[in-house]
């Protein structure tokens, strides 16, 4: 499978905000998640780092 888990990296270490993510749409301010049962869920930051072998999406918070 190609899903990946979406981390939020803040303060030192990464939460896992949302597991089996399909789609991510980042659009300045934010990143749109959308995961394979059509959960959505939307973060205000950035795309920090994509490990695609790893299968995680890193986003960084807007301070």
């Amino acid at each position: 499978m190609c899903e990946s888990n979406a981390y939020l990296y803040e303060n030192g270490k990464e939460k896992l905000i949302m597991e089996d993510v399909l789609y991510v749409v980042p659009t300045g301010t934010e990143v749109h998640l959308r995961n394979i049962f059509g959960q959505q869920k939307i973060v205000k930051g950035k795309i920090k780092e994509l490990l695609l072998v790893d299968h995680r999406i890193i986003l960084e918070g807007n301070e």
